[in-house]
């Protein structure tokens, strides 16, 4: 007899997905219903991942601030809420907590780290992040080229058409007031001290 553990369901809720014991060591996100497993970090991804979490986390540590960095935290944003659980590369949420909660309250910026091989997935990530109130900014950071794209939620509650791309600049971060050299944040990867790329060789990974 199959073990019922062993099979991925066509479909789940938020509800559903939480308590479900996933077949495998991988991490896994619920995209419009569907459980969808996530590929391991490549060495670069998980490099800019722990540097900028370090980063942003001593800043928070020095301002004495309340808000707190999380890798890897579940998101649900307000679109299709029952059916969507996101898991981003890092969050920052000012928000306490009693009990443990498997999505992380009001997160106030959202950082994810782009690869060739997630690239529609990280934006179709991006674009529900956007319903949740409480995000004020989302940064893509790519892990081929050194480059972020910034977006910012405007004083209306909107949201920009495009992001802003940053290459030889600060990466700077209004909601927790943070400000960093963006080739800081590649210290540990292959891409230290490498130029930035020309512009005819951009991705075009913003829908």
């Amino acid at each position: 007899m199959s073990d019922p553990a062993m099979k991925i369901p066509a479909r789940m809720s938020v509800a559903e997905f939480v308590v479900w014991n996933a077949p495998d060591g991988r991490r896994w996100q619920l995209v419009d219903g569907v459980p969808e497993a996530m590929a391991p970090s490549r060495r670069t991804h998980g490099a800019i991942q722990n540097e900028l979490g370090r980063l942003i986390g001593n800043h928070l540590i020095e301002r004495a601030s309340p808000c707190s960095v999380i890798a890897e935290p579940g998101i649900v944003p307000r679109v299709w809420a029952d059916f969507n659980f996101r898991i981003a590369n890092l969050a920052v949420t000012c928000s306490t907590y009693v009990e443990e909660e498997f999505a992380l309250s009001d997160p106030v910026l959202i950082i994810e780290i782009l690869s060739p091989n997630n690239e529609a997935e990280t934006w179709s990530n991006v674009w529900t992040y956007t319903t949740i109130p409480s995000v004020l900014e989302i940064v893509v950071v790519s892990s081929v080229f050194v480059r972020a794209d910034l977006l910012r939620r405007l004083p209306d509650g909107s949201w920009p058409e495009k992001p802003d791309v940053i290459e030889d600049a600060e990466l700077s971060l209004e909601s927790i007031e943070f400000r960093v050299p963006l080739r800081a944040i590649y210290r540990t990867t292959r891409l230290a001290g490498r130029r930035s790329y020309q512009r005819a060789e951009r991705l075009t990974c913003y829908p």
